[in-house]
């Protein structure tokens, strides 16, 4: 029965996997097309492996600590994110924000993969980090919308779903199946890293 719910659970995950793939990165291709609000919002964090990874990751990794972290880690990323969106649409940009989203994939699975447990408030902090840089690039997006609050919103509420998404496959699937997922989630960061050398 485990194995077959395990079956199930991999098979989708491969099925969101084989629908973002067209569009690898969610930043900066593409970017100033949006001309909607929530609802653009809601399905941009779909429409790019970087950001897909990034959330699913979080949550996996949440529910890989356990405990409090379960809660969090998601409100950690979410409320940076925030933050940093709020950064983008005044102007900020960071020089590395691409390699810094590519290395927050990378990083995230290579958490996942090793099972890393961390002090919480470090865990916290570094997933922050992470989420500064995706906020920053969805925000240098944002005002381009015709609602770029709407946007905003339906955007972090995508991304707290995904989490959960990821924390409830955290909580349901065997650990070595989570190990490849982290290590398939690592390869996808080392790859958007080389992408981005080429």
């Amino acid at each position: 029965m485990k194995k077959g719910h395990d079956m199930h659970i991999r098979n989708l995950t491969l099925l969101v996997l084989a629908a973002a793939a067209p569009a690898a990165w969610a930043h900066g291709q593409g970017a100033h097309t949006h001309d909607a609000g929530l609802i653009a919002g809601m399905l941009h964090p779909f429409s790019g492996l970087d950001h897909l990874l990034a959330m699913v990751a979080v949550g996996l990794w949440a529910a890989q600590q356990g405990g409090r972290a379960l809660w969090v880690l998601p409100l950690s990323f979410i409320s940076a994110m925030a933050i940093g969106a709020a950064m983008g649409m005044a102007g900020v940009t960071f020089a590395v924000m691409e390699a810094g989203i590519a290395l927050s994939v990378l990083a995230l699975g290579v958490l996942v993969a090793l099972r890393r447990r961390m002090f919480l408030p470090l865990a916290a902090l570094l997933t922050g980090l992470f989420a500064l840089f995706h906020g920053v690039a969805h925000g240098q997006e944002m005002p381009l919308a015709a609602s770029p609050w709407g946007y905003g919103l339906g955007m972090l509420a995508a991304t707290a779903l995904l989490h959960g998404l990821g924390a409830f496959a955290g909580m349901q699937v065997r650990q070595r199946l989570l190990g490849l997922t982290g290590t398939a989630i690592t390869l996808a960061g080392i790859g958007m890293l080389f992408n981005l050398a080429g």
